[in-house]
This record gives structure tokens, C-alpha cells and sequence, in this order.
């Protein structure tokens, strides 16, 4: 895609989410329009993946794992969208038998999900032993990709993984850190203190670089320097700056909108901010 296009495309799954946690009062719409950027960019342009073509493995081509699984409005939207099952589906979310459960789950045999996710922590270890996997299969020109929220970097399962993917010289893995500074209990510097993160990832072993997640040509330039320090004998960490809410004025920047969703005026205010040119679900 062009950069308008991936622009445009990350203005209608941002319309996606509100409308989707809308629809059943429930869902974290926060995180979700925080990340949307890095997602679109990902899936539409960056990696080399199959949707129409699915299994469970990804032998030979690019993975991705989702850590911070509470934001699964933004994933199922741009799997979707992406062509992993029809946009039309996105109206079932968080109903009752769905595909799309609160947080993304294995059961349910959903296109593009490879681990249940949304207990926190957990994604780098899972994202890890692919990218082991990928080594062991001898995969040379393929990624491992994780995205995971800087405050269940707050789970020490997290720092066990990093030293695991160091040590192992895991250098087909690129994990993401939503750097947003906030949780759900408020901002991450008051609920436990993480920083400096560039000086822990470099200290256990890391390449780290820096990104903005919420400018499309940012993130673009970040995923394609990230790739290119990929191969050199070290997992690399993307610290990617976004805003909580990003793209909806009065949800950007506040903890308060991480789990709560938009009434009927707040919805139409949402969308009105939001016009893509693209057609709902």
C-alpha cells in the first residue's frame, strides 16, 4: 500500500474499534487506537505472511504474536481487514459463541490468532521459543514479531524471556513495547516505576531503537531499520511512543479509556473524527 492508503486504513480500524466495544459495551478501546498504526503498518505493507492460507505453524513466513491480548479490537480488525476471515464478523465481538472473544483465544480456531493472550507477560516467552523454532528449522529469511504493553512489562516472566532470547542470539525476533505510560490503574510511572527501559533491553543482551507508533512514515522507517538489525546475533527491541487513545480527542491520553467503552454520544463524536472513506462492517 501507499502511505495514504495504510493512513486511510488506519482510520477505518480505529472507526472498527469504537464501533466494536460500542456495540456490546464492553472491550478496551484505549490501547487498541493507540497501536493501530504499528498493526496496519505490519500487516498491510511490512510482513510476509499468508491470510488466506492459515495454519497454526507459519513455516516460511513471518508470525506474529500479540502479548497485551485486551487489545483485541485492533488485531481482529486488521486481520480482517487483512483477509483472515470476513469484515463482517467484527459485529459478533465479544457476543456470546463468537470467534471473537474478549481476549483472543485458540479454541475458537480464529484465523491469524496463534496463542491465547491477555493474561499478561506471557507473549515473549511464546514469541521467543518461535523464533528458536525458526532457527532449529533453519528459516533464514523469515521474522518472528511480538508486541507486548509497557505495563505487564511490570511481570517478571517478561525479563526472564529477554534474558532467554539474548542468550540464544534469537536475532529473527523483534519485540515491540507500546510505551503509552499508561494502565489501567493509571500511569505506569506511579503503578511501578519501569523505566529506563532502553539501559534494561540493552543490559540483557538487546539492540533497541526507538519509534513513534502513531506517525504512519515513523513506523514504517522503524519496522523497516528494525529488520535491518535483524541477523546480527541479538533479539532487537522496538520502545515505540504512542498515545492511549490515539485519533479520538477526548480518549487520547488518559488511563480512564483502557477499558471502558463509548456511549451513543460519544460514539457519533468518535466518528465524526474518524473518516476513512471505506465501508463499516
Amino acid at each position: 500500500m501507499e502511505l495514504q492508503q495504510l493512513q486511510q486504513m488506519a482510520t477505518q480500524v480505529r472507526r472498527d474499534i469504537v464501533r466494536m466495544v460500542h456495540g456490546v459495551q464492553s472491550g478496551h478501546p484505549g490501547g487498541s487506537l493507540g497501536c493501530t498504526d504499528y498493526l496496519v503498518a505490519l500487516y498491510f505493507e511490512v510482513m510476509k505472511h499468508h491470510p488466506t492460507n492459515f495454519d497454526m505453524n507459519g513455516t516460511n513466513q513471518d508470525i506474529f504474536f500479540l502479548s497485551n491480548g485486551h487489545i483485541s479490537p485492533v488485531f481482529y480488525s486488521v486481520l480482517a481487514r487483512s483477509g483472515y476471515f470476513p469484515v463482517a464478523e467484527l459485529a459478533t465481538f465479544r457476543k456470546l459463541n463468537t470467534r471473537l472473544q474478549g481476549h483472543p483465544t485458540t479454541h475458537e480456531h480464529l484465523p491469524g490468532v496463534r496463542i491465547a493472550s491477555g493474561s499478561l507477560g506471557q507473549g515473549l516467552s511464546v514469541a521467543s521459543g518461535a523464533a528458536l523454532g525458526k532457527k532449529m528449522n533453519k528459516e533464514t529469511d523469515t521474522l518472528v514479531y511480538a508486541l507486548l504493553g509497557d505495563g505487564e512489562l511490570e511481570e517478571g516472566q517478561n525479563w526472564e524471556a529477554a534474558m532467554f532470547a539474548a542468550h540464544h542470539k534469537l536475532d529473527n525476533l523483534i519485540a515491540t513495547i507500546d510505551v503509552n505510560g499508561q494502565q489501567i490503574d493509571g500511569a505506569t510511572k506511579d503503578v511501578m516505576n519501569i523505566a529506563p527501559l532502553r539501559e534494561k533491553f540493552e543490559a540483557f543482551g538487546w539492540d533497541v531503537l526507538d519509534m513513534q507508533g502513531n506517525d504512519m512514515q515513523g513506523v514504517l522507517e522503524g519496522l523497516t531499520t528494525a529488520r535491518s538489525m535483524c541477523g546480527k546475533g541479538k533479539p532487537v527491541c522496538i520502545l515505540m511512543e504512542t498515545a492511549m487513545g490515539k485519533g479520538v480527542d477526548f480518549m487520547e491520553g488518559t488511563h480512564e479509556w483502557h477499558g471502558i467503552a463509548p456511549n451513543d454520544a460519544q460514539l457519533e463524536a468518535a466518528l465524526s473524527q474518524l473518516n476513512s472513506g471505506l465501508e463499516d462492517y
